[in-house]
């Protein structure tokens, strides 16, 4: 058994890991919307696509190099299935619940649309609710992700097809696009890396201290994968453009779900904890639909400080629970 030196240095090399996988995905959006702005990529493309993947690029990281390593025999099946899981629930629970909280009480007031609710909102919760059915067994499958991966591309499809403008960031255009090309590239495989390194560290971690594997996903994965989002909050606050900061939190919940869960089943297959199906998703799943509720019905579809504080709440209860109910998984 390592001494607790040793699992400081673990520890150590993780957060390093944690904190590259984080930077270097949000370089390499920025890289990848400057190109798109000097191509003059449609916008709708660019939402559903550059900004919608980008932030949950830490995400899909995680569960591509999980599920690679899952499919060699390098990575644990359980415990490297269980904190990309847990990290993958952990970030979209922070994006919907904290973060959303956050740009509430900030901002003072937000309205959510009838359109907002039926081509964003709505299309969250079915994807939490298709991801909670099919991973109710304890496992995700080949056949589980490749349905998962064909909702997003068919949801994708219909945006598109619709031309709707989604609220986005724009950036300047690339001053050189060869060059942020080749550094968009070099960033992605310094993501990749890093994500292969992080998930090395934490399974000798998780089996050093006997520790639960979608806790620690969600406590360092989830946590940290959210960054990006909360950026994006603090931007929106600054210009005054809540929607754009919700739009983004709402695709990222969208996103992660059926993308990165959907591409780690389809590639190595996933088990899944028990705390995921009988707390994680299903508290997301009716927190989202009692705020929907509540704003439509009882609001007019405004979201106000009030809703924002219960939510900050609602984050703790979250989180209290599961480490309660859950503290071995």
């Amino acid at each position: 058994m390592p001494v607790p030196g040793e699992i400081l240095t673990q520890v150590s090399i993780g957060a390093v890991a944690l904190y590259t996988l984080v930077t270097a995905a949000g370089r390499a959006i920025e890289r990848l919307v400057a190109l798109a702005e000097y191509y003059e990529v449609d916008e709708v493309l660019v939402g559903m696509t550059i900004l919608a993947l980008g932030t949950s690029l830490p995400e899909l990281g995680s569960h591509l190099v999980a599920s690679l390593g899952i499919l060699s025999g390098v990575l644990d099946y359980r415990v490297t299935s269980a904190v990309v899981v847990g990290g993958n629930t952990g970030s979209s629970t922070v994006q919907q619940i904290l973060l959303v909280g956050i740009l509430l009480i900030s901002y003072g007031k937000i309205h959510l649309s009838r359109e907002f609710v039926r081509e964003s909102y709505l299309p969250m919760l079915g994807a939490l609710s298709v991801t909670l059915l099919l991973a109710w067994d304890g496992t995700v499958s080949r056949f589980d992700g490749v349905v998962m991966l064909s909702l997003y591309l068919l949801y994708v499809g219909v945006r598109i097809a619709r031309r709707k403008q989604p609220p986005t960031l724009r950036e300047r255009p690339s001053a050189d696009p060869r060059r942020d090309a080749v550094v968009a590239a070099g960033l992605l495989v310094l993501v990749l890396i890093s994500a292969s390194l992080l998930l090395t560290v934490v399974e000798v971690v998780v089996s050093t201290l006997a520790l639960g594997g979608s806790t620690i996903g969600i406590v360092t994965i989830g946590v940290a994968a959210a960054l990006p989002e909360l950026t994006t909050v603090m931007d929106a606050i600054r210009r005054q453009s809540p929607n754009i900061a919700l739009g983004t939190l709402v695709g990222s919940n969208i996103v992660n779900p059926l993308v990165g869960i959907g591409l780690g089943g389809a590639v190595s297959t996933y088990y899944v904890p028990p705390a995921v199906v009988r707390w994680d998703l299903p508290f997301k799943i009716t927190v989202g639909a009692a705020l929907l509720g509540w704003s439509v019905y009882r609001r007019d579809g405004d979201l106000t400080r009030t809703q924002g504080a219960y939510l900050l709440v609602l984050y703790f209860v979250f989180l209290t629970g599961r480490l309660l109910l859950f503290p071995g998984q």
